[in-house]
């Protein structure tokens, strides 16, 4: 399942997978950055808790994918808690 998070001005979506398990055991969250262009979608995926560029298309700047990373770095607490709901409950 994949929730939406947020939805930037200039069209960049950002969603969030439900929590997976690894093999070992370990829980993580996938957090997707996904802009629509003309052939496509630029795309950057970071893996929560680790915060690593898992998969990365396209022509997001790099001032773009460390503001992406800082986002990431500060809401990982949220991802996990709405992942853990289901999705944000939005009015």
């Amino acid at each position: 399942m994949v929730y939406e998070f947020a939805k930037y001005p200039d069209e960049t979506l950002v969603v969030f997978s439900d929590i997976r398990k690894k093999n070992n055991g370990e829980e993580y969250i996938r957090v997707s950055f996904e802009r629509p262009t003309e052939n496509g979608f630029d795309t950057v995926v970071f893996e929560l808790p680790s915060y690593k560029i898992i998969e990365r298309d396209g022509n997001f700047s790099e001032e773009e994918i460390e503001e992406f990373r800082k986002t990431v770095e500060r809401g990982a607490h949220l991802f996990f808690k709405y992942a853990r709901e289901g999705g944000m409950k939005l009015a």
